[in-house]
């Protein structure tokens, strides 16, 4: 870019290029370079620019049982370009990692040593955060949600550790009684803090990693104790990431007496319930939509109705579910579908792994974490 064009220009012309181009103007000159890494560039590149939606696939290979990350850009090319990721090591060192969500670009993983890790699969950039485990003996239970501030555009990591209902048997009934302890990571801060008041009631079971992330507000899958009766009876429990504040939906009995799957649908994110039989062998999938509104209600969209073993994934930002189904050629093994809930016809993608080890999360491309030094650990409280 011709010096003659003044640097104010400059900046109108860059905010407006896509994070690939970014990554590589980097490099162009150090006035551009502590542009395009200041925070503020940051946050407006976040909230003024269309940018691209993917995909990410993780799998185990039918060989090591290793995980593979692939993405896919998810526009009218979809599934024509297809990437396969390099993870960070910081990913790599995790132990038995799984995916809390994603949001705004970046996803949330979590380890069985309470390791956290950040990564922004468009940037190839990825930090660490730890915090220590309460020594339990398998009495507490462990509820994880991550999201990003509507407002500030800052990322937050919440622990909830609370007494776990499969435990009570083996506990005094005073420690059943024990508050949950919230914990809530903020990257900007770098720092974990607990000093919430409005804490999750007593009586609820988490049910940990069965969670969403909709317009910063994480929703887990839960029960209340005292209202079941007994009976299998789910509710949800949300985390708004803005005001930090806990909420409480309470489903139609139609929904929460069914098994369910919680994800997000469509570019503008709205929260969907895919329900099934819990005794069924092979079930159908009826797919619920919450409104807005304090009512939350629920709106049917449709019924997916395979034809043979099924496993819902997830979404493409046109409505159209993705599913896990068997490889018919090698035993054990399943391979990635999208299926067209009109026509009922199942495209497959062409990925095949270790039956039941499919996960599916939808990112956009962004700068956070560009920030950020490359190697950051921070301890808890």
């Amino acid at each position: 870019m011709s010096d003659n064009i003044p640097f104010d220009i400059q900046t109108e012309i860059i905010k407006r290029l896509p994070v690939k181009s970014l990554i590589q103007f980097q490099s162009v000159c150090k006035t551009w370079k502590t542009l395009i890494t200041s925070s503020d560039f940051i946050k407006r590149h976040h909230t003024q620019v269309q940018h691209h939606h993917h995909l990410l696939v993780r799998y185990k290979d039918t060989i090591d049982y290793e995980h593979n990350y692939i993405s896919f850009v998810d526009d009218h090319t979809f599934p024509q370009h297809k990437v396969s990721h390099t993870v960070p090591d910081f990913i790599n060192n995790l132990i038995n990692p799984k995916i809390i969500a994603s949001s705004h670009g970046l996803l949330c993983l979590h380890s069985n040593n309470d390791q956290f890790v950040l990564w922004n699969v468009s940037i190839r950039k990825a930090i660490a955060v730890v915090n220590p485990s309460i020594g339990n003996d398998g009495i507490y239970g462990t509820a994880i949600g991550f999201g990003v501030c509507r407002e500030t555009i800052d990322p937050k990591i919440v622990k909830i550790t609370y007494v776990d209902q499969r435990s009570e048997i083996r506990v005094e009934s005073e420690t059943s009684c024990i508050a949950p302890r919230v914990e809530v990571f903020t990257l900007s801060a770098k720092v974990w803090r607990s000093s919430y008041v409005n804490l999750p009631r007593k009586s609820i079971h988490f049910y940990p990693f069965k969670g969403a992330v909709v317009n910063g507000i994480f929703y887990w899958l839960a029960n209340d104790r005292i209202t079941m009766d007994g009976e299998h009876k789910f509710m949800l429990v949300s985390f708004d990431m803005t005001s930090e504040e806990f909420g409480e939906v309470i489903l139609p009995d139609s929904l929460a007496r069914m098994g369910l799957c919680l994800s997000k649908l469509g570019v503008r994110e709205s929260l969907v319930l895919v329900a099934f039989d819990l005794h069924d062998i092979n079930p159908s999938f009826d797919v619920w939509m919450m409104g807005d509104g304090v009512s939350k209600s629920f709106t049917k969209l449709f019924t997916l109705t395979p034809e043979e073993d099924t496993i819902f994934k997830g979404f493409r930002k046109s409505g159209e579910p993705i599913i896990e189904i068997p490889e018919q050629e090698e035993g054990d093994c399943g391979q990635l579908a999208v299926y067209e809930p009109c026509s009922k016809l199942i495209d497959s993608l062409g990925i095949v792994g270790k039956w039941g080890t499919f996960d599916v999360y939808d990112y956009k491309e962004t700068l956070l974490l560009l920030d950020q030094p490359n190697v950051m650990v921070y301890n808890g409280i």
